[in-house]
């Protein structure tokens, strides 16, 4: 009897301990949150950053499911804090807490309330005391940072790589042109000249923003003047008021006076298109108008030989300098009328129709660039027939193929137009042979068709190249030079009565690159200068 009274009070110290255990348990599991608990009222807090609420009281939520819950919000001028304990179960000013099982308050906007209204919920104790703005766009401009750190140092590398190579083709060329050889700036650098021969490229006029203003530009000497324009040496002063011992650049100013706007902004057409840059096409840097002067401007590259007509006036050439001027005359008519670049993109053909020597610039290396585009023609194959008859019969009649002084160019096909290009390039090589030493006796300059007045009239070429088929004269004593008698060949093909048996400016280049070995049989020699003065610059009209 003692044993089992001794087990049932075991048994039941053990039973009422359990339940002791079980109630104290449950208490603990029971403790209800602490949180910030004040009613609304006025806040500085600006709604940016970190913010710690103005509320000095703490409350024991009433259920345990209750989280912490911060409110700001702004109308007008009146900025308020509102702290509380709320159960996400239910709606709060009508709206449901998400995303609130957070350690700490992140605000979130609500804009459905109709001023700026912010709130955040979290499960800390007193956590809703510091509240944080903006922190999700923070971190997603975090990210934005990281992911774009990559792609910076990649733009890093390729813009130092590609400053190296810009160092390395100026320094390839600077050697280049102390061997003599034909200066190479493919990749578009500009070629300035002032009148020692000096090079330097016109920075500053790429960087200004010519659209809206003006160069500070001095006018020197006239050195040109055509039927639309005058030509002037210019100094282009590094800044307004900067002095002239600080430096200037020499560029020529190409001046049209108000009534030969056609003319000027055909030029500026042209000259504007990138896919035109070429070693051997006269470099340009802006097109102005000048409206006090009530004038237009053209802004090119200046080169103190001067055009091709007068340097060859005033200088015999030698074989290796007729190579020079001839393969680049060519490369650069090539270039114009190509259908694409040198790095392969489609670009629109160009038509010069006014090639002769004095629209043809000689540079300091002895190589050739194409000037004068004020009657070029692009050949975009949207022009329609009426369009390409209405360009009408334009250019030198000294120069004029004999289908264009016939007004019978074929408008059907655009080709034409680049034929006509090649006569007239043809008549401009024979002038550079008839003053090369390697003919033997060399006679005064003459342009072709010597025998013409100074400036013929389209009637009186029409009797010289149609009716009597007359071309420049090629004597036997020219073809006794391997280099020259090739030229003359081609000179033949280029200038033929029939457009479609000439070559094309490109085989023309191609056949002067396969003649450059021709320079080993003879020894270069300076030219032979007969009148040792700044050339002057005369456009023949």
């Amino acid at each position: 009897m003692e044993i089992l009274g001794f087990l049932a009070f075991w048994c039941g110290t053990a039973l009422f301990g359990s339940i002791l255990l079980q109630e104290a348990e449950a208490d603990f599991v029971k403790v209800k949150r602490l949180c910030r608990f004040c009613d609304v009222q006025p806040t500085t807090c600006t709604g940016r950053g970190i913010c710690k609420v103005e509320c000095d009281r703490t409350a024991i939520c009433t259920h345990d499911d209750e989280v912490c819950v911060t409110i700001w919000r702004r109308k007008e001028d009146n900025v308020t804090f509102e702290t509380l304990c709320h159960n996400p179960a239910h709606t709060l000013y009508n709206l449901v807490l998400d995303d609130y099982n957070n350690v700490e308050c992140e605000m979130k906007e609500r804009k459905e309330m109709g001023s700026e209204f912010f709130m955040c919920a979290c499960v800390e104790e007193e956590c809703n005391d510091r509240i944080f703005f903006n922190r999700q766009m923070d971190s997603q401009v975090t990210v934005i940072i990281v992911s774009l750190v990559p792609l910076l140092v990649m733009a890093i590398a390729v813009i130092t790589s590609f400053y190296c190579y810009r160092v390395h083709r100026q320094r390839s060329a600077s050697s280049k042109r102390k061997k003599g050889a034909p200066l190479d700036f493919s990749d578009g650098h500009a070629i300035m000249v002032d009148e020692e021969g000096s090079d330097s490229s016109s920075t500053l006029a790429n960087n200004l923003n010519h659209n809206t203003e003006l160069l500070p530009i001095e006018l020197d000497v006239q050195v040109g003047k055509g039927r639309f324009a005058e030509v002037y040496k210019a100094k282009l002063k590094q800044g307004s008021t900067v002095s002239e011992e600080q430096g200037f650049e020499t560029v020529a100013v190409k001046i049209f006076s108000y009534e030969e706007y056609a003319s000027w902004k055909n030029e500026k057409d042209i000259f504007s298109d990138a896919d035109l840059r070429h070693d051997n096409v006269l470099h340009f840097l802006t097109a102005e108008e000048r409206k006090v002067q009530r004038q237009y401007w053209l802004i090119t590259a200046y080169h103190s030989m001067g055009n091709l007509q007068d340097y060859l006036t005033h200088h015999i050439v030698s074989w290796h300098d007729l190579w020079l001027l001839g393969e680049s005359l060519a490369q650069g008519l090539a270039h114009l009328h190509s259908d694409h670049t040198s790095g392969g993109c489609y670009k629109v053909p160009i038509a010069h129709r006014d090639i002769k020597s004095s629209n043809i610039l000689v540079k300091s290396d002895l190589t050739c660039c194409l000037c004068d585009f004020g009657l070029a023609l692009r050949l975009d194959n949207t022009l329609s027939v009426d369009e390409l008859a209405n360009s009408g019969q334009v250019g030198t009649a000294r120069y004029m193929a004999p289908e264009v002084l016939e007004s019978r160019i074929n408008l059907e096909n655009i080709e034409s137009f680049k034929q006509a290009d090649v006569y007239s390039m043809a008549l401009v090589l024979w002038e550079v042979i008839s003053r090369c030493s390697a003919i033997g006796e060399v006679k005064e300059y003459e342009p072709p068709f010597g025998n013409l007045r100074e400036h013929p009239c389209v009637e009186s070429m029409k009797d010289s190249v149609l009716r009597d088929r007359g071309r420049p004269e090629i004597p036997n004593s020219w073809i006794n030079h391997t280099g020259i008698q090739m030229v003359c060949a081609s000179i033949e093909e280029c200038w033929d009565h029939d457009p479609e048996a000439r070559l094309t400016a490109q085989c023309v280049a191609e056949r002067f690159d396969e003649m450059e070995f021709l320079d080993k049989l003879s020894e270069r020699s300076n030219s032979e200068e007969k009148i040792p003065e700044e050339i002057i610059v005369v456009d023949e009209k």
